[in-house]
């Protein structure tokens, strides 16, 4: 089973971010060095559609990201997202616009979760819209 590889301080900044722009789903990337394949650098993004049941990535603040990780020789290593009604687990909408096949996809359910409570973390990969559940390894450092 493929498995996604992430630190300690990372998984917190998804989750916190999750968990700060709740009722509306929180979105963003964690970019890395171009071939890798490993997470390094946060980036939480604004939800430019601010709905508890949709996440949209801004088109100038996706162009800038991109141009941005280009100079960096980055690409997105995660693509992440929360889901404050339901499971972790990608929607039709989200395997529709899954279109970075290198990608980890990122789903936080803060369904059941207030500041301190239960919350679920789990990463895909999403290719050609056939979805593929991986393993989460937290580290310390890579």
């Amino acid at each position: 089973m493929p498995t996604l590889t992430i630190t300690q301080a990372l998984f917190d900044q998804i989750v916190t971010h999750a968990r700060a722009d709740h009722p509306d789903e929180a979105c963003g990337v964690v970019a890395g060095p171009v071939g890798e394949g490993r997470p390094e650098r946060f980036v939480p993004m604004l939800n430019a559609a601010r709905s508890p049941t949709f996440y949209e990535f801004d088109s100038q603040d996706l162009l800038k990201l991109y141009r941005d990780m280009d100079d960096r020789d980055e690409e997105p290593v995660i693509i992440y997202h929360s889901h404050t009604a339901t499971e972790a687990y990608p929607s039709r909408t989200d395997i529709a616009y899954a279109n970075e096949p290198g990608a980890h996809y990122v789903l936080v359910s803060t369904a059941d979760s207030d500041e301190a409570g239960p919350f679920q973390f789990r990463s895909y990969q999403i290719l050609d819209g056939v979805v593929t559940e991986e393993d989460v390894k937290v580290v310390e450092a890579y």
